[in-house]
């Protein structure tokens, strides 16, 4: 059962589904999905100061937005990868949920601009992850404390981007201090009992993210490469310890669970959040729901445990 004050909200979308995403074009969905975004995001969260500009790599520039929090502890800097199933999002539709997480943590935030499908198709978004960590990793004084240690974050598509970059990147001695994964989506083969239960009319349309992973994809077939399910990696030994977070009325919830039980089995240090109650995306929902306020609270004190630890 989703909470009370969702109730309605989910009762509307299963009353009146969102158009499937074939009959939209790229930039109708977007420009819907921002407005979206902007419309269900309240009285923004004060920080010191919010500044975009520009990472350049070796044969492209991304995007970045830099929250800087009215009480800068100067201990992290956190790296996000926002949601968007790979073809969505941008800068500006997770500016309220960096913006509260940047005051709630007194953290630094660095929002990425990576490359969308079906402009760009797999492995392009992988790349951009893999590429800004090591990048902000070995430039780190440039967006922070010099002896600050470094977060991944990532939610939704976002946190598969900072779950397989985590990986991948795991024998570089990066410092990665935590790897923050909040409602990953894992895969395409989307097949376990809470997909099952909630496939429809919980915020996250199953069809739709089915329909966006072949976007995403493009002519490449194999599902089982770990860069698009992480669930299929082999060994994950020395990745970043994690935070997990997952939503109790979530179709992806089950698979979250699965990796940090995978993650755990290679003796990686994880902790997992379960948000009862709660649907794909909540963190968004606060004018909603103001108890994802709380979940915030709660996620912003494990993620000062992670750092901490890392400073033994």
């Amino acid at each position: 059962m989703v909470h009370p004050a969702l109730e309605s909200y989910v009762r509307a979308a299963l009353e009146n589904p969102a158009p499937h995403p074939s009959t939209l074009s790229v930039s109708e969905r977007r420009a819907s999905f921002r407005t979206e975004a902007t419309s269900m995001r309240g009285e923004p969260e004060a920080v010191a100061e919010v500044v975009d500009n520009e990472i350049t790599l070796e044969d492209r520039s991304l995007g970045t937005r830099m929250y800087v929090p009215l009480r800068d502890e100067g201990k992290a800097l956190v790296l996000f990868f926002h949601g968007g199933c790979f073809v969505l999002g941008d800068l500006e539709t997770h500016d309220a949920l960096c913006r509260r997480l940047c005051a709630d943590t007194g953290m630094r935030f660095l929002a990425v601009d990576y490359r969308l499908a079906p402009e760009h198709t797999f492995p392009a978004s992988v790349d951009d992850a893999v590429d800004v960590i090591r990048f902000v990793s070995a430039h780190i004084s440039d967006f922070a404390n010099a002896d600050a240690e470094l977060i991944v974050m990532g939610d939704s598509a976002g946190a598969a981007l900072v779950a397989v970059a985590s990986a991948l990147t795991r024998s570089e001695n990066l410092a990665i201090a935590a790897q923050v994964l909040i409602y990953p989506t894992l895969g395409p083969e989307v097949v376990t009992q809470s997909a099952h239960t909630y496939a429809t009319g919980y915020l996250l349309e199953l069809d739709h993210l089915r329909y966006d992973y072949a976007q995403y994809l493009g002519d490449w077939r194999d599902h089982t490469d770990p860069r698009i399910t992480p669930l299929m990696f082999d060994d994950l030994t020395g990745a970043p310890p994690a935070i997990v977070v997952v939503a109790q009325c979530d179709p992806l919830r089950d698979e979250g669970v699965a990796y940090a039980g995978l993650l755990e089995h290679f003796g990686v240090r994880v902790e997992l959040l379960e948000a009862m109650d709660m649907v794909h995306g909540f963190l968004d929902l606060a004018s909603l729901v103001p108890e994802t306020l709380e979940i915030v609270d709660d996620l912003a004190q494990h993620m000062h445990r992670y750092v901490e630890h890392a400073s033994l």
